[in-house]
C-alpha cells in the first residue's frame, strides 16, 4: 500500500509564493508518477500538474505554466510543487496523488491554498 499526505497550504497574498509538498510512505517502488489536483468550492476538481517518480519528465496544466515547477527529492520519496505568483484564481484545496503501476490511484486528504490581500 501507499500513503501520500500534503502540507504546505496556506494564506499568501496575490503574487506571493507557497511550496507543496507530497511525502509518500509504503510501498513507494510501486508508484510511477505524482499528479497534483485542485478544488476550489463550488467547482470542478482540476488538473494540475504531473511528474513521474523518477523525475525525468513533468507536466504542467495551461493555467499554471509558468508559474508552478513540480520537483521530486529522492532522499526521503517528497514531491514539491512550487508555486510563485500566485493569483485569486488558484486559491483552492490541493491534492497529490499517487499513481501506481497498474493504473490505480492513491489520494491524499489535501491542502488548503488562500490567496488573499
Amino acid at each position: 500500500q501507499v500513503q501520500v499526505v500534503e502540507s504546505g497550504g496556506g494564506e499568501v497574498q496575490p503574487g506571493g509564493s507557497l511550496r507543496l509538498s507530497c511525502t509518500a510512505s509504503g510501498s513507494v517502488s510501486s508508484i510511477s508518477g505524482i499528479r497534483w489536483y485542485r478544488q476550489a468550492p463550488e467547482k470542478q476538481r482540476e488538473y494540475v500538474a504531473f511528474t513521474l517518480w523518477t523525475g525525468v519528465r513533468t507536466h504542467y496544466a495551461d493555467p499554471v505554466k509558468g508559474r508552478c515547477t513540480i520537483t521530486k527529492d529522492n532522499t526521503d520519496n517528497t514531491v514539491y510543487l512550487q508555486m510563485s505568483n500566485l493569483k485569486a484564481e488558484d486559491a483552492a484545496t490541493y491534492f497529490c496523488v499517487a499513481v501506481l503501476t497498474g493504473g490505480t490511484q492513491t489520494w491524499g486528504q489535501g491542502t488548503q491554498v488562500t490567496v488573499s490581500s
